[in-house]
């Protein structure tokens, strides 16, 4: 999701300064990359890739409400997706590259356009440091909480190296029903799927304004989705997890 990193045209010439002296790119598309709006273009479009595969992940999560031989059925269609005409398992590869691609160039570049902002506002601020907005620090942090939560994810039900109790290869079910058996991983799960939920709040419609869709008449409705689309992930998300502390799944 694009971040309202607080880069304003005004402080568009402190940030050409700083980038004097270094060596310019040849390409377009290294200038694209080097420019304040093409990372936030880049950070635009990872961003809605990223809240697509949200939106898929979190309705193959609810499967997990028809039963273990439903749930473990979906995590087995996934290693064969594509096939016959892809080999077993490059479905499921293909997809984890785009997703880690995606991951990597939005925070590289919401990275470097923090970087940018806080030099811009030592310039501008000599004297008297300007404040981030409540949404752009609800974002930076927002995106360290998913970011370090995104390694233990996968540490904990793709690999099993945390996983709380004995991990059983091709059992997704089990999987998640052991992980959410355990307080601490309800805790994380939860605190993530919040500031996921806050970061697509934000993101979504700062994406819109980046791609140029949003205007006056737009906004509202734009908001709305915005608000809408977060509501309905955190809750799809945070209920599973919730539905094993009560014993409705397991």
């Amino acid at each position: 999701m694009a971040t309202d990193t607080g880069v304003r045209p005004e402080r568009q010439k402190a940030e050409g300064g700083s980038l004097r002296g270094q060596r310019r790119p040849r390409t377009k598309l290294g200038l694209l990359w080097r420019s304040t709006i093409g990372k936030k273009t880049v950070m635009a479009v990872t961003g809605l890739i990223m809240v697509g595969y949200l939106v898929v992940h979190m309705i193959a999560n609810l499967k997990i409400f028809f039963g273990a031989e439903e749930f473990n059925a979906y995590g087995h269609w996934l290693r064969v997706m594509g096939e016959p005409f892809l080999h077993r398992g490059w479905g499921l590869w293909t997809a984890r590259v785009v997703l880690l691609a995606a991951v990597v160039l939005h925070g590289v570049s919401a990275y470097q356009l923090s970087r940018r902002d806080l030099k811009a506002r030592a310039t501008q601020y000599a004297h008297k440091r300007g404040r981030a907005s409540y949404a752009t620090r609800t974002m930076r942090w927002g995106g360290v909480i998913l970011g370090l939560f995104i390694v233990w994810h996968v540490l904990d039900i793709t690999t099993g190296t945390v996983h709380s109790g004995e991990f059983q290869e091709g059992r997704p079910y089990e999987n998640v029903v052991g992980t959410f058996s355990t307080w601490y991983g309800n805790v994380i799960y939860i605190v993530a799927m919040l500031a996921m939920g806050l970061h697509v709040r934000h993101g979504f419609w700062n994406a819109a304004q980046t791609l140029g869709v949003g205007n006056a008449r737009r906004d509202r409705v734009l908001k709305a989705v915005a608000n809408t689309l977060a509501v309905i992930l955190t809750v799809g998300f945070v209920s599973v997890p919730i539905a094993v502390m009560t014993g409705s799944v397991g």
